[in-house]
């Protein structure tokens, strides 16, 4: 089964939840495609800004994330998206940190340039607009797709966690979360409020 995965890569919750998918790869038979999504697009015309984001720092990570997925796939931005988080030092900023995570990925450091530019602007746009439309513009990120046994497209936003599931605890977590979202007409399921993330 493959799992396509829309995400931001500016995003803690995101962050987790990403691992938690890797964490499925491990115990269910599912391969993860990794796409580009963005805060910054989804929250354009709002009159609030829930991102705290007015001077649109947060396009810079994500130009670069396209940048990459455009010139060396879909795989190189998971490795991207991977080193990014884990190879951070505190105190820096998006650019000096992207230059590293990028040279972590084994790809050219000179691709964080791109965060300075609209050149993969239409790229995001449209990345992130096939994710969105299999979920709707009510959601954030991440958003994930599979193809289910029937052929249908199950689709949800999330699931949104604060600490990382591992093994089994995963396995199943994925299973409950294709069922639900899988069930014809479902549309939305809360649990408790939000805490801080764990980041692993």
């Amino acid at each position: 089964m493959i799992a396509d995965f829309w995400f931001d890569p500016a995003c803690p919750f995101t962050w987790i939840t990403s691992r938690w998918l890797l964490e499925v790869a491990k115990v269910r038979p599912v391969e993860i495609r990794w796409h580009v999504m963005s805060l910054s697009v989804l929250n354009e015309g709002r009159d609030d800004d829930p991102e705290g984001d007015p001077e649109g720092y947060l396009w810079v990570p994500v130009r670069v994330a396209s940048a990459v997925r455009h010139l060396h796939g879909q795989e190189a931005l998971g490795r991207f998206y991977t080193a990014l988080w884990t190879s951070r030092d505190d105190g820096q900023d998006w650019i000096g940190e992207l230059e590293k995570a990028l040279t972590v990925a084994g790809l050219p450091a000179g691709l964080a340039e791109a965060g300075q530019t609209d050149t993969y602007d239409d790229l995001v746009r449209a990345s992130h607009a096939e994710g969105v439309a299999l979920v709707g513009d009510h959601v954030g990120t991440p958003i994930c797709a599979v193809t289910g046994a029937a052929e249908e497209r199950i689709a949800f936003f999330g699931p949104v966690v604060s600490r990382l599931p591992t093994g089994e605890q995963a396995g199943r977590l994925w299973d409950g979360t294709l069922l639900v979202a899988g069930t014809p007409h479902f549309h939305e399921l809360k649990g408790r409020a939000h805490e801080e993330p764990e980041l692993p």
